[in-house]
């Protein structure tokens, strides 16, 4: 009888790690869809343990909570940034509330003395609407921002936007100078993108990227997606984007990007002022406040009622979320 080679733990590790991940993306693509139901958003609103589990991501439902969750990580060393939920405005009338929300949380930053700015979507400000709506109700935001010394961040949303975002951005920095944007790693275009802004001396928040998009547009391999954020850090940092008068913004909560940038920004000995670290409230407390004893590191602060989307979002990102969430949900 010939010899027959058993089975290894590496033969069999391949197959049940490909699994995983198929199942995972199916648990990511139901949770993604699960923000998108109404009738989802209705169950998960009436049942309170939902709306305090969702605390551990959002700050709380009103202005004044938001405010509250900024003083607490100012006592922590590290700054912030408000992000007012809810997007997809469907007329001008709930796109100039939406911009009203920012200029009262514009003065009340001011008012209060937190260290905090603004970051808003413009499918939230009319784009959808038209763009002389949009442009408008951004237009007030950041005039307000600039009569107060402050800042907006322009979010970054799906491919369907990302011409038009750039082009309100030229415009409303041409304008007021206190506007910046955020660009996507996982995009193609992106690294001609920055290219760009570097002409414009511009404020640039890296993100990774979480919108579904063509397989044409994207980076598929997650391997390809870091090294080009690696890649667009980089041109970020580099001599010419400083003398431009540049800044970026570093987002992520992968440790090993975080360390990669920690030695470019220390072989190239970058400034504090030209760079900050940026998370999302709730993810990594514990990183936040390890990055902030050498760094600066702002936290995005998101409220407001229209909670639900976010949540079920940030659940999708990390499986372990969800597995906290039934466990409780059952035991309550």
């Amino acid at each position: 009888m010939a010899f027959q080679r058993p089975f290894s733990g590496r033969a069999l590790k391949a197959p049940n790690e490909k699994r995983r991940r198929k199942n995972g993306d199916y648990v990511k693509s139901a949770l993604i869809w699960l923000s998108r139901s109404k009738w989802a958003k209705e169950f998960t609103k009436k049942h309170g343990f939902f709306r305090r589990f969702s605390s551990r991501f959002v700050a709380g439902e009103t202005l004044g909570q938001a405010i509250g969750a900024v003083k607490t990580l100012n006592s922590l060393g590290i700054i912030a940034t408000l992000d007012h939920l809810g997007e997809n405005t469907t007329n001008a009338e709930e796109a100039r509330k939406s911009a009203e929300s920012y200029i009262d949380a514009i003065r009340e930053i001011k008012s209060s003395g937190v260290d905090s700015n603004v970051s808003l979507k413009l499918t939230q400000m009319g784009i959808d609407i038209s763009d002389d709506e949009c442009i408008e109700n951004v237009g007030r935001i950041s005039e307000e921002a600039k009569r107060n010394g402050n800042f907006v961040r322009i979010d970054m949303e799906s491919s369907a936007y990302t011409e038009k975002t750039l082009n309100i951005l030229r415009i409303l920095h041409g304008e007021y100078g206190n506007v910046g944007i955020v660009i996507q790693s996982y995009l193609k275009r992106s690294a001609d993108d920055v290219d760009s802004l570097l002409k414009l001396g511009a404020n640039v928040r890296i993100v990774k990227g979480a919108y579904r998009e063509p397989l044409s547009l994207v980076f598929p391999k997650k391997h390809d997606v870091d090294e080009n954020f690696m890649s667009l850090v980089e041109k970020m940092l580099s001599e010419s984007a400083q003398k431009a008068g540049c800044k970026v913004a570093i987002a992520t909560h992968d440790e090993k990007i975080i360390k990669r940038c920690e030695k470019l920004i220390s072989e190239r000995k970058i400034g504090k002022e030209r760079y900050e670290f940026q998370m999302l409230y709730g993810i990594r407390r514990d990183l936040q406040r390890a990055l902030s004893k050498n760094h600066t590191v702002r936290v995005y602060v998101p409220y407001g009622t229209e909670w639900y989307p976010y949540f079920m979002r940030r659940l999708a990102e990390r499986p372990a979320n969800l597995l906290f969430l039934l466990k409780n949900l059952f035991n309550a």
